[in-house]
């Protein structure tokens, strides 16, 4: 059927009929005069006709497109196709529209499906890290400590632990480039290495230059590990640094009442293979009521959501709220610390990195008796929290 024909059939229906009307008003008007019934008559096969047009062209195939949606919906397999008999152009452009949505619905499926696959490796991958990763802190008699992570994602990247072997705590924490699933078990690799090397060396510098070792082929050359390590010897009352490009660790002197930066190295696990004549262990020079704060970038770099450029926390507000807190304690720091930070980032906040704090206190022998409450008020904090 030519093309201007089928756009415009309706037009060309109602114009015949107007014409099948004025043929018998024109040739038959004499007999439909003579004839009561003739009138009625013809508006009845008028109308007739009408409707059969509108049922053939339109009803019958939008009643069929009905149905076919309807066992769609209800037992589509996924590679159904409508298959529909009609002549109407229009009818024809919305079959195939409706075809072409089954195609898109059916890679939303397939997508869907692979979408929930991911989905539930990435969360079986969260629960075997943070099994992996369980904190049960170890006592240590002279140093009390509190530490948390918070991801940004359901794995995260970065967190803390503390080992102890013989008269020696290893107290650390680490974040590693390249974020996602892959850097979550590169974590969990350096976390099990550093356990086994502790159990077997004392310096905090050759564990981790033995980890880095172990690590380095085995990981893609962009994927960097950065640590800050502390080993404190519970016998001799001593604190020993070792870094591998990590952030300052922080160092509250009760004496001056001042925090002091200690500035870390330049060289990360992954880097390079071998790191055992550049990594040291140094000692830190700490006494009683002395605070110790090791953190990741997760925090200096936390954004300000009020402020239209996106102010960054930084490293000089870190200190300042350390050197304000009302009481210097492992927990009165490490709550100022959260109290300010959750303000700084404020309501509708986005974690952009995973966080972690953890904050030492050297008490000696001493029971404190002013701490903190581990749980803070609601109204002393924004939408950011640990939990």
């Amino acid at each position: 059927m030519n093309s201007w024909l089928q756009k415009n059939i309706v037009l060309i229906a109602t114009l015949f009929i107007i014409w099948v009307n004025f043929a018998i008003y024109y040739f038959f008007w004499e007999m439909v005069q003579s004839l009561d019934y003739a009138w009625p008559v013809i508006i009845a096969l008028e109308f007739i006709s009408f409707y059969f047009f509108v049922s053939s062209t339109f009803l019958t195939p939008v009643n069929e497109l009905k149905k076919q949606i309807s066992l769609f919906l209800t037992i589509w397999t996924g590679s159904w196709k409508l298959e529909m008999n009609t002549a109407h152009p229009s009818m024809k452009y919305v079959i195939s529209f409706f075809n072409k949505s089954l195609e898109i619905l059916k890679n939303f499926k397939d997508e869907l499906k692979s979408g929930k696959v991911l989905k539930s490796e990435v969360q079986l991958a969260s629960e075997i890290q943070k099994n992996t990763l369980t904190k049960n802190l170890p006592v240590i008699p002279s140093i009390d400590i509190v530490a948390n992570t918070k991801s940004a994602t359901e794995v995260g990247w970065d967190s803390y632990d503390v080992i102890n072997s013989n008269d020696n705590y290893y107290i650390y924490l680490w974040d590693v480039t390249g974020h996602w699933v892959a850097s979550g078990f590169v974590m969990m690799m350096v976390n099990a290495l550093i356990s086994w090397f502790s159990k077997l060396l004392v310096n905090s510098a050759e564990i981790i230059a033995n980890t880095n070792e172990i690590l380095k082929p085995r990981v893609p050359s962009n994927m960097l590990m950065t640590l800050l390590m502390v080993r404190w010897n519970e016998i001799e009352k001593k604190l020993f640094m070792t870094w591998a490009w990590h952030e300052y660790l922080l160092v509250y002197k009760k004496e001056q009442q001042k925090a002091f930066k200690i500035k870390s190295g330049w060289v990360a696990l992954g880097m390079t293979k071998n790191i055992f004549k550049i990594v040291k262990e140094s000692q830190i020079a700490i006494e009683q009521w002395d605070i110790v704060i090791l953190y990741t970038d997760g925090i200096t770099e936390a954004r300000n959501t009020n402020k239209e450029d996106w102010l960054m926390f930084w490293i000089d507000k870190l200190v300042d709220v350390i050197e304000k807190s009302p009481f210097k304690t492992a927990q009165w720091v490490f709550n100022n610390i959260t109290i300010e930070l959750s303000r700084w980032m404020g309501y509708n906040c986005k974690q952009f990195d995973d966080i972690t704090l953890v904050v030492l206190h050297y008490k000696w022998n001493q029971s404190i008796e002013t701490d903190a409450n581990p749980i803070i008020p609601k109204e002393n904090i924004t939408e950011w929290y640990w939990n």
